[in-house]
């Protein structure tokens, strides 16, 4: 039974937040969700992440099961990776975590433009 929402002692919710808030996360699932599979894909897509980072990441995910890693063998061989079923499921929270850094973090608004002092 999943913990009432909004709990912030929920061990899962921890998870979740540990999972995707580390460095270069959520960048590389949204590029995942945007259709490039291939490691060196991933890796241009992202600019400044490094192919250790990357390599990481994806064993952290395959290990989390967000994402499957297929061995495609031609020559030379070929790797992929695909979001999972579970994996997907984060395309809803990747968005509104882009529609809130459109609003609140683009040049020109929210916090990344300190409130004016109130005598100017």
């Amino acid at each position: 039974m999943p913990r009432p929402s909004g709990d912030p002692f929920s061990p899962a919710f921890h998870h979740a937040t540990d999972l995707v808030g580390k460095r270069w996360t959520g960048a590389i699932l949204f590029s995942l969700f945007h259709g490039r599979t291939r490691f060196s894909e991933l890796t241009a897509t992202v600019p400044g992440l490094s192919g250790r980072l990357l390599s990481e990441r994806l064993k952290e995910f395959e290990a989390e099961g967000l994402v499957t890693r297929t061995v495609v063998p031609d020559t030379p061989v070929r790797i992929t990776y695909h979001l999972t079923e579970k994996g997907r499921a984060l395309g809803g929270v990747l968005r509104h975590l882009d529609v809130w850094a459109q609003t609140w973090l683009a040049p020109g608004q929210g916090a990344a433009n300190p409130a004016p002092d109130v005598g100017e």
